[in-house]
């Protein structure tokens, strides 16, 4: 296993004199005479490429043993959902594959479906990245690979045929491009303001009658998504005026009195990560109970918990998630960033770089020695139905990806570096079209080992229990 040179962030200074983006665009443009744009497009395992399934059982060490068959079983389900549970799996691969030292903050798990809707602190719904579990410091080409492949194997799951796949991919590396070339002569400032707001007009591109219909039912649903909405879902008020979540294993249960005083323990003490007037609001809330709840696929089996709190009366809920954070899957293969070896610090950095609006409520703590972070659970969030969309529809949420991943990138990265590496042609797209076909491949093949190991009694795997929102 190679281990990519990725550079630490230079000590922050402000003194010395900046180049020129046009100058910086040219410097990314002379990086493809050491990595040709053309060497994306190989995908093939080496001889040494570990079973993915070895992979996945040393990744589970750690994880509450009974939840494992259920997220092993979650993965099972389609070859989409095993590479949505197998960021562990990508990331060794893709430190094999040729990369440019252009380094950003990635999200590290950048698939289709950790795109979404959410609120922001002035209650407005946007369009952006929405899971940084697995949030680093590495090569951009990383986050887009992974996106790419996720399209490749969305698209097969929704029955596109290998000439369509390739549109697909095309259309998210070209939103990829297409936005770097516009933020690379934008002001820095200028690019952290930047959202993308689906309820309203786009400038930047046309957008279908299909696309446009299925981005307003979602934003719909987001705007319906919020505290209150969930509290008659999953809680009851009980005849004495309590309220206490309503158990549905195993995706929501009970926790004993020990395990519900230390989480508020941890919310104490992740309190103090928060600015001071955020520990002000958070402080006229009291908690009503603690469960556990399992999310999402890839997360099973790390603790999560789900705090119910009140503020002012009855009609005032707030839903907390307390979720563990562990080492990130690409950790093995990155330097270590001083002060960042809590995952619950690294996974808030990562949003609040990232994302173009971060939760109010965000911020870590620590319980029993393990890293934990703390959001909001339901936030005015709704995700697109990527199983549901297929040809112009698909080809632009695939574009729409692409495009914020760019914007992400260039927030902690230099735009114009990578867009003159990338270039203005269809070279890179290409690439990637046929990184992204073999990689597909991939997946299929280690899903239809699990499967089988599955059916071998070799891995335990419930399958009754699919995933939820």
């Amino acid at each position: 296993m190679k281990t990519p040179i990725i550079e630490k962030p230079l000590p922050f200074s402000l003194s010395g004199v900046g180049l020129s983006w046009e100058e910086r665009r040219q410097e990314g443009k002379a990086l493809r005479r050491k990595v040709p744009r053309e060497s994306h497009a190989q995908w093939k395992p080496g001889r040494a490429r570990l079973d993915p399934l070895d992979i996945l059982h040393a990744n589970n060490r750690g994880r509450q043993a009974h939840l494992v068959p259920l997220r092993m079983g979650r993965m099972a389900a389609s070859p989409f959902a095993f590479l949505r549970g197998s960021a562990c799996v990508m990331a060794r691969d893709l430190a094999e594959t040729p990369i440019t030292a252009l380094p950003v903050v990635i999200d590290g798990d950048a698939h289709l479906n950790n795109f979404g809707m959410y609120g922001t602190p002035q209650r407005e719904v946007v369009f952006d990245l929405n899971d940084f579990d697995e949030a680093v410091y590495g090569p951009w080409e990383w986050d887009l690979k992974r996106l790419v492949a996720s399209v490749n194997v969305a698209g097969r799951q929704n029955g596109l045929n290998a000439r369509e796949r390739a549109a697909a991919v095309g259309r998210c590396v070209t939103g990829y491009r297409f936005n770097l070339n516009r933020l690379q002569q934008m002001g820095v400032l200028d690019v952290w303001y930047l959202h993308a707001y689906p309820g309203r007009n786009n400038p930047l591109v046309k957008v279908d009658p299909k696309s446009r219909a299925v981005f307003a039912k979602t934003l719909a649903k987001a705007q319906r998504t919020d505290n209150r909405t969930l509290l008659l879902k999953v809680a009851d008020r009980g005849s004495d005026g309590s309220w206490s979540f309503r158990e549905d294993p195993p995706i929501l249960t009970k926790v004993d009195d020990a395990t519900r005083d230390k989480v508020i323990k941890g919310l104490n003490s992740y309190a103090q990560s928060l600015s001071p007037e955020r520990r002000f609001m958070l402080s006229r809330y009291h908690v009503a109970d603690v469960a556990h709840r399992v999310v999402g696929v890839g997360s099973v089996g790390t603790r999560a918990y789900l705090v119910l709190l009140f503020g002012n009366g009855d009609a005032d809920p707030l839903f907390l998630q307390v979720k563990e954070a562990v080492a990130p899957a690409h950790a093995p293969f990155l330097p270590k960033i001083p002060g960042y070896e809590h995952n619950g610090k690294r996974v808030v950095v990562g949003h609040r770089a990232l994302q173009a609006s971060s939760d109010p409520m965000l911020g870590h703590t620590t319980i029993e020695g393990r890293d934990y972070y703390v959001r909001q659970m339901k936030n005015l969030k709704a995700s697109i139905p990527v199983e549901f969309l297929t040809g112009v529809t698909f080809n632009f949420y695939a574009w729409g990806c692409g495009s914020i991943l760019a914007r992400a990138h260039s927030r902690t990265g230099d735009p114009a570096r990578i867009s003159g590496y990338c270039g203005n042609s269809t070279v890179l797209d290409d690439a990637l079209t046929q990184w992204a076909e073999s990689y597909g491949d991939q997946t299929e093949e280690d899903h239809a080992a699990l499967v089988k190991a599955i059916r071998q009694k070799r891995v335990k795997a419930d399958l009754a229990s699919p995933e939820t929102g």
